[in-house]
């Protein structure tokens, strides 16, 4: 709470007086209603380590809920009666119960005790105001709520398994509608166009990892580089050596993910019409004589490639990159549902259900496993800047709760969308195309970071754009 003299009307008593502002309430307070004032504050500050006193009491006090006391009775119930052949299945479906309600344990333990350090360094320092107590009360009020309506398990059964096996689903709780902040930050490039070290020219691809380092596909410098986290410029790690068709040299890259598996970078070199790979400045090309758009690779590393000529995605078994298999299109250029037109980016879930950002389409597709056509899942109603719309779709990603984020290409917004809705909603961007924070200039590839921090490749205005979650 900063302190300057200056006369002004006391807040409190309406006199002229030498006063000073609260930054908490914007108040000014002569010395004596200051002191008042404080005193008001550490009377709503004890009131909050009042009602954290009884939240940790409540929560010192929880027990494994009758419900799973419950599950677990069934579950040795199923043992004893199964005999000797699921004994094992049995300990591990217990396990995860246990670990389900130790894990939401240990969460609201963790943020609990967050919030007594909080605590704590305010009644050290002797600085806090308004805002902070308002912060600690919402967020004691928040995990009282959680800890109120904790999320319940419950047990699947497979009546076709040679006894009726069983296992434990953690139900997810209602989907979490996040925000993130409208004024960007730029983690990569926004030097302008060039080749230097701290600049980028048109990035269009990108992927995080779980450092938070930054895989971009400089797509008109023929490279890729990494920028690791809180640095202000990248490194080359694949290309760089001009446009060409050498095995040291890309020509206009389009995507690039990491392999977790074997710690290599692949890469959709677009121009060359190959997917190469590269591991410690090693190359070699998985596939040839394709035009490749965009890449993905799941849980169980199947490598999947849109080729934008084809209107189809195939998908390749590791090591075994000869023909590939289609898994969505394959049927001719049109916009039907078993059709695409010019497929560009694409993102796989964990059940291997395939979105693809269909562009001239103007919409996205879901393509289950196994299936003979696709879903649409964004946009479909025709080129626009409608909520029901799309132009040109690029970067596609889906959350936890299965919503689809669209990088909106020519309306220059990120937008969401819930599977079944009529219309999507707009995350980040809308504000016309442009250069300042809260704008964008023809977005391309998207990403979560594992904070769930969402970034996007500003295309034109050559740099990586991330937009802070906001809990």
């Amino acid at each position: 709470m900063a302190m300057t003299n200056n006369r002004r009307k006391c807040f409190i008593c309406n006199k002229d007086k030498i006063t000073y502002p609260c930054e908490g309430c914007l108040k000014n307070f002569c010395l004596m209603d200051l002191t008042k004032h404080r005193q008001i504050l550490n009377e709503e500050l004890h009131h909050i380590i009042n009602d954290y006193d009884q939240f940790k009491q409540i929560f010192n006090e929880q027990k494994p809920s009758s419900h799973d006391l419950s599950l677990i009775d069934q579950i040795n119930q199923w043992k004893i009666n199964s005999i000797n052949q699921i004994k094992q299945k049995a300990k591990d479906c217990i396990e995860t119960v246990i670990k389900c309600s130790q894990t939401f344990l240990n969460d609201i333990e963790k943020r609990f005790n967050d919030i007594n350090e909080q605590i704590k360094q305010f009644q050290r320092e002797n600085e806090f105001n308004e805002i902070n107590l308002n912060y600690l009360r919402n967020q004691l009020r928040k995990i009282t709520e959680e800890l109120n309506n904790p999320p319940k398990t419950s047990i699947e059964q497979d009546c076709q398994a040679f006894t009726n096996e069983i296992s434990i689903i953690a139900l997810e709780k209602k989907p979490k509608f996040n925000n993130w902040n409208q004024n960007a930050i730029t983690v990569a490039g926004g030097n302008g166009y060039g080749e230097n070290l701290n600049q980028l020219n048109c990035p269009v691809g990108i992927f995080i990892d779980k450092k938070k380092n930054i895989f971009i596909a400089d797509c008109s410098n023929h490279r890729i580089v990494q920028w690791k986290y809180n640095t202000t410029e990248g490194q080359i790690i694949a290309g760089g050596n001009g446009k060409g068709n050498r095995m040291n040299q890309l020509n206009y890259p389009t995507d690039v993910i990491v392999d977790r598996q074997n710690h290599s970078i692949i890469v959709a070199d677009w121009q060359n019409r190959r997917v190469v790979q590269w591991v410690n400045q090693n190359q070699q090309i998985l596939i040839d004589n394709i035009d490749c758009g965009r890449l993905a690779i799941d849980k169980y590393g199947f490598l999947y490639v849109s080729d934008y000529k084809k209107n189809e995605v195939r998908r390749w078994k590791i090591e075994e990159y000869s023909e590939g298999t289609v898994v969505a299109g394959g049927n001719g250029k049109g916009d039907q549902l078993n059709q695409l037109n010019f497929p560009a980016y694409i993102f796989v879930d964990e059940d291997q259900s395939i979105y693809i950002s269909d562009q001239n389409n103007n919409r996205v597709v879901k393509w289950r496993k196994d299936a003979k056509k696709g879903t649409i899942v964004a946009g479909g109603n025709g080129k626009g800047e409608r909520l029901n719309q799309l132009s040109s779709p690029q970067g596609v990603i889906v959350d936890h709760f299965g919503q689809i984020y669209v990088a909106d290409f020519c309306n220059h917004r990120i937008v969401r969308w819930r599977e079944g809705k009529k219309e999507g909603e707009i995350i980040v961007g809308g504000n016309g195309k442009g250069n300042q924070s809260n704008q964008l200039n023809v977005p391309m590839g998207l990403s979560f970071d594992n904070e769930g921090n969402l970034y996007a490749a500003d295309r034109d205005n050559h740099r990586i754009e991330k937009f802070e979650i906001i809990m």
